[in-house]
């Protein structure tokens, strides 16, 4: 994908993922505002299907939806509220730990800046970067398997590592397009432009993408 097709590909994503679910950190982030429920549903979602993160969720926010209300929960209590998510025993461990260090040293208040947020046990920077844009709505690009792969399949980058990705894009990507750039990916990688035989006949992009590794479509 050439630099002066980015645009024009991301308007059309911007349409076509209206047809479908949006993401459920998104979902979480419109409903409630609140950047410690956007943290935790993050640190819920890593290696983890929507659908079950969804769930694990609301269940755990019904008993806490705050530093001090997860701190009053017994960490077992939490493993079973977010069973079956992935790694659920060492994320109820961590969600604990965070939220101490939350009370402790930033008065309950998740902080708004990325080498902050990386400074808690079990945040990395697709975490810290999704905190800082949904719960924050400041300038982060935000890239998992979905934004690291497609912008790769595109051509527009080349990398190796999803951290490669974040920096190559920060480097090059227009900056009114950072903070929508995961939702974009996320929905549609999840939908349309899967990792293995991807709809590529209904994909309405298709020509701006190079298909780089793509041996098998649909």
């Amino acid at each position: 994908m050439k630099d002066t097709d980015i645009s024009k590909a991301i308007k059309i994503l911007k349409q076509e993922i209206k047809k479908w679910r949006q993401p459920i950190v998104t979902e979480v982030s419109n409903k409630t505002r609140s950047p410690f429920q956007v943290l935790i549903s993050c640190i819920l979602s890593l290696r983890t299907k929507d659908s079950t993160t969804a769930g694990a969720s609301y269940r755990l926010f019904k008993l806490a939806s705050t530093p001090h209300g997860m701190c009053r929960l017994d960490v077992k209590e939490i493993e079973k509220t977010i069973y079956p998510v992935g790694f659920y025993r060492t994320k109820a461990k961590n969600i604990k730990a965070i939220c101490r260090d939350l009370i402790e040293r930033y008065n309950g208040i998740v902080p708004d800046e990325i080498d902050e947020l990386l400074r808690f046990k079990g945040v990395g920077r697709k975490t810290a970067n999704l905190v800082v844009t949904l719960g924050y709505n400041k300038y982060g690009i935000c890239v998992d398997t979905h934004v690291h792969r497609l912008t790769n399949r595109w051509g527009y980058v080349k990398t190796k590592t999803p951290e490669e990705t974040e920096f190559a894009l920060r480097k090059k990507l227009p900056k009114r397009y950072w903070r929508i750039l995961n939702d974009l990916l996320v929905t549609y990688g999840q939908n349309l432009c899967k990792p293995i035989s991807p709809h590529c006949s209904e994909c309405r992009i298709y020509r701006y993408c190079k298909r780089v590794g793509v041996e098998k479509r649909r």
